[in-house]
């Protein structure tokens, strides 16, 4: 019967059909499995061969539980031992021991409820010793209700308010605005940080001026991360809390660095034993938020970001409830801490998607509007049975800090054509297996030059590290990957990478589809390709595809369809098959999951958007894994490309072969390994 399931689940995932049904059987199959090795091991009334027999059959299924996980390195997460256990995954356990004529293993109870009825949440909640002595070493003060607003009580008191709101942006009048009015700004330009854009500066006049609440609905490319961490800045919103997806955490930080490289910034992951609780600003993502609600809402944060606001629209979902129960209790401590949501689409499904967002920025609460809004409407004179109360009420709304600017309203603030670095993390198995065999490759490199050292016949000392040999080394490394092509090489390195980051690329892709329409996907390699497949498979996105080993007429309908396809979201394109020749420009957004070689490469597969017809400005968004080498590919691909040419303004800059960025990159992992070996 584990057999049978197993197969199930691998059939589900190679159709790219791992929906929460199959995750759970996936989980169901691994614990039970564990359960029956458990019990075969302790039968002293079998014989060897037949304890033997069933471990073997075991093992059988354990391989092809590690073979689904590897193709979908989400499902690792459900191996570990301290994996929670769903509702459903129970259920599947119990019916495939009934199946199996067994007897269900007995639950535990569930917890008695408490004194309001409601069943008592698990505790799994952590706080980091970090976080601990920054609360000993500088207790925040007690919430201050000096400045609590009265109740607004008038002519709307008995009023149903939320729907008509609702509505009011479901059906608002023509020409009607979606965003505040905003100061003009006194300067572009910043304290530290590189000058900004003249919308990002008006946002930033308005926080200067008082405003403390915004949902920041910009689209995708116009600095929503900059314009976050500068209002920070202005209203002196320190220590900041940044709720976040998992693929742009790591950006965050770097983003931090860069606009305001003044303030500390710290990142958890996991259960945040490395973080620094004395930080001045906190990223965390959506995935661990729950274990850290307990401290964060104690921690004096005067405010927070939400990023990619979207997450939370559905409100009986865990992590909207944490993000909604953090910020009340932020607004109970500070009077008018900053509240931003950041999006480039609030709206997914339905305008009831806004609910979430309204009640995270303080405007609503569950059932009414919040005091600041309540004022607002009552100002009006008018109720939900006057026409003219709609157009009003929105208005109302708007003013209350949503903020929305396109790119091709904003074009002529923002280069033509840019590319957007988008550092990721490698977390878990994948991360460490990428880890591990970038330290062999390493180490494999400093014994060839230990070897050379030793050996090499013109008998010269030199102090230090031999730079000349160091070259040598990596030229020659580079050879024999060429002309083997196999090994654990520097080739064979990147494109464990870019398997390894395949998932997030897509689905970095499958957001931007979903907030701005038509992408362009790049790859290097078809497995990752495959993977991308996948992933906008079980998004549910529309998607061609172009690759080498496709026919014309193939190829063709594969473009026709997203040239002329309003479902199909996203096209998957070979940097070699469809770097060159094609035109894309019906999309202004691409996604480069895979690093080229060269900056020529890059450029040509950015090209297929940005060329005559395109009518928007196009950005790239280049997936990189940090703390890998492909951080250090992409700075030498840079260096080699120059400045002018990375803000992409047309310039034509001169740049090396490609075995030159190929032998740069190693001769920087093992100049990095000999000087760890010689400071050891």
């Amino acid at each position: 019967m584990l057999a049978q399931a197993v197969r199930n689940v691998e059939r589900a995932v190679e159709r790219g059909q791992v929906d929460g049904r199959t995750r759970a059987r996936f989980q169901a199959v691994a614990l039970l499995a564990r359960q029956e090795r458990a019990r075969i091991r302790g039968d002293q009334s079998l014989k060897q061969a037949e304890r033997d027999t069933g471990i073997k059959r075991l093992d059988g299924v354990a391989t092809i539980l590690a073979h689904i996980a590897a193709r979908e390195p989400s499902l690792f997460s459900l191996l570990g031992e301290d994996a929670e256990v769903s509702d459903t995954t129970r259920a599947i356990q119990r019916e495939m021991q009934q199946a199996a004529g067994l007897e269900p293993v007995a639950e535990t109870p569930a917890p008695a409820p408490d004194t309001d009825g409601a069943p008592e949440k698990p505790d799994r909640k952590v706080v980091p010793r970090s976080v601990m002595a920054a609360q000993l070493a500088n207790p925040f003060l007690a919430p201050d209700f000096s400045q609590a607003a009265p109740k607004v009580q008038g002519r709307l008191a008995g009023w149903e308010l939320i729907g008509p709101l609702l509505n009011a942006f479901e059906h608002p009048s023509p020409g009607a605005s979606a965003c505040m009015e905003l100061p003009e700004p006194r300067s572009t330009s910043t304290a530290k940080g590189p000058d900004l854009m003249a919308h990002q500066a008006r946002l930033l006049a308005s926080v200067a001026a008082g405003h403390r609440t915004f949902l920041l609905a910009d689209e995708p490319g116009l600095g929503k991360t900059a314009q976050a961490l500068l209002a920070a800045q202005a209203a002196n919103a320190y220590p900041l809390l940044a709720v976040v997806p998992n693929v742009v955490k790591t950006n965050w930080a770097r983003e931090a660095g860069l606009w305001t490289p003044g303030r500390s910034v710290t990142v958890i992951h996991g259960d945040g034993d490395s973080i620094d609780g004395f930080a001045d600003i906190v990223v965390i993502n959506y995935e661990v938020l729950d274990r850290h609600v307990g401290w964060i809402g104690e921690h004096g944060f005067r405010g927070m970001v939400v990023d990619e606001a979207h997450y939370i629209k559905n409100k009986k979902s865990q992590r909207s409830q944490h993000v909604i129960e953090i910020s009340d209790r932020i607004r109970r401590r500070v009077p008018r801490p900053l509240m931003m949501a950041l999006t480039g689409t609030p709206l997914i499904n339905d305008i009831d998607d806004f609910r979430a967002i309204w009640q995270f920025l303080g405007w609503i609460d569950d059932r009414k509007p919040r005091n600041e809004l309540m004022a607002a409407l009552e100002a009006t004179d008018l109720t939900p049975a006057d026409h003219a109360f709609y157009p009003a009420a929105r208005s109302a709304v708007v003013d209350l800090g949503i903020v929305r600017r396109r790119k091709v309203d904003v074009a002529a603030d923002i280069p033509a054509r840019r590319v957007a670095d988008l550092p990721v993390e490698l977390e878990g198995a994948v991360g460490r297996s990428v880890r591990d065999a970038e330290r062999s490759l390493a180490k494999r490199l400093v014994g060839r030059y230990q070897a050379a050292l030793e050996h090499r016949r013109s008998g010269a000392v030199v102090d230090g590290i031999d730079l000349e040999l160091v070259r040598r080394v990596a030229e020659r490394e580079v050879a024999e990957a060429s002309e083997t092509g196999t090994g654990d090489n520097v080739f064979a390195m990147v494109r464990r990478i870019g398997q390894a980051k395949a998932e997030l690329a897509a689905d970095y892709a499958a957001q931007l589809a979903h907030n701005v329409g038509k992408v362009v996907f790049f790859a290097k390699h078809l497995d990752v390709m495959d993977a991308a497949e996948q992933v906008f498979a079980k998004r549910d996105l529309g998607f061609s595809t172009i690759r080498g080993d496709q026919t014309a007429k193939a190829r063709q309908q594969a473009l026709d369809d997203f040239q002329n396809d309003p479902d199909c979201a996203v096209i998957i394109c070979s940097l070699t098959a469809a770097g060159v020749g094609i035109n894309l420009q019906i999309a202004s957004n691409v996604v480069l999951a895979e690093l080229s070689w060269t900056n020529a490469e890059q450029t040509q597969a950015i090209d297929r958007v940005h060329r005559i017809g395109q009518r928007e400005p196009v950005t790239a968004w280049r997936i990189i894994a940090a703390q890998t080498i492909d951080a250090k590919i992409a700075e030498l691909i840079d260096s080699k490309a120059g400045l002018a040419a990375r803000a992409l303004d047309g310039a034509d800059e001169e740049e090396g072969a490609t075995a030159d960025v190929q032998v740069e990159t190693l001769v920087a992992i093992l100049t990095e390994a000999l000087t760890e070996a010689a400071a050891d």
